[in-house]
């Protein structure tokens, strides 16, 4: 349970993050109203740093399906504890996304474009082109365990090991997240897209379930997809 309830929390509190920096950077009438990409992807990185930091030495800080699954496919995490770190990362993200409504009550009033509301909750593409789109969350994802694996931050959650992985997020928010939003974890996008879904924000679009496929299937393929080329290398 309190493996459970960390991957909960830590997940909640990259959305805290995550979907809050973006709410202040498209909301009309934010302080931080068009302060642009590089302030979106310093606070995801911050917000992961954290997590990490708190949570990591409880559960591992996994805080994302791709990781879980790409940990587990190398026999680096027990496949029996998989369904409940999933479940606890979604409902994580769940959570964090209604927080983040109730901090920006009087700005979806205020705000005319539906799609900069659904973009506060979950990821959509620059482009839409569904095999590319696929591609650059692979790529991104793939990136990302490699990289963890390859830093030795999996299991080390204490020292600078959180700090690496917050910096490995920022640089690639910063290279790779302008083609779709670099989901990266289906936890992240899917729980607060159904947040979005069900909650009653003033003005809003559908929660683009045509799309939602792509930052939930490409991040696990790319996450064990890397999972397994670095064990093959190493």
């Amino acid at each position: 349970m309190s493996h459970f309830v960390a991957e909960m929390l830590g997940t909640m509190i990259i959305i805290l993050f995550g979907d809050a920096v973006v709410a202040n950077v498209v909301l009309n009438k934010t302080k931080g109203n068009g302060s642009g990409w590089i302030v979106i992807t310093t606070a995801w990185a911050i917000g992961v740093t954290l997590a990490v930091y708190i949570f990591g030495p409880i559960s591992g800080g996994h805080f994302n399906p791709a990781v879980t699954l790409g940990l587990a496919s190398i026999d680096k995490f027990p496949w029996a504890d998989v369904p409940a770190y999933i479940c606890a990362q979604l409902i994580g993200g769940f959570l964090g996304g209604v927080v983040v409504w109730l901090n920006f009550l009087p700005h979806w009033k205020v705000t005319e474009d539906k799609d900069a509301k659904l973009a506060v909750f979950c990821t959509g593409p620059a482009i839409r082109s569904y095999k590319e789109n696929f591609l650059s969350e692979f790529i991104a994802t793939f990136i990302l365990l490699f990289g963890i694996l390859g830093l030795g931050t999996a299991n080390m959650v204490q020292g600078f090991g959180p700090a690496t992985v917050g910096i490995l997020i920022w640089g690639l928010g910063l290279a790779y997240g302008g083609t779709t939003g670099y989901a990266m974890n289906p936890a992240r996008d899917l729980g607060p897209r159904i947040a979005h879904f069900v909650l009653p924000i003033v003005g809003k679009r559908d929660s683009d379930w045509a799309y939602s496929w792509i930052p939930v299937l490409a991040p696990i393929t790319g996450g064990v997809v890397a999972a397994l080329v670095f064990k093959l290398i190493f």
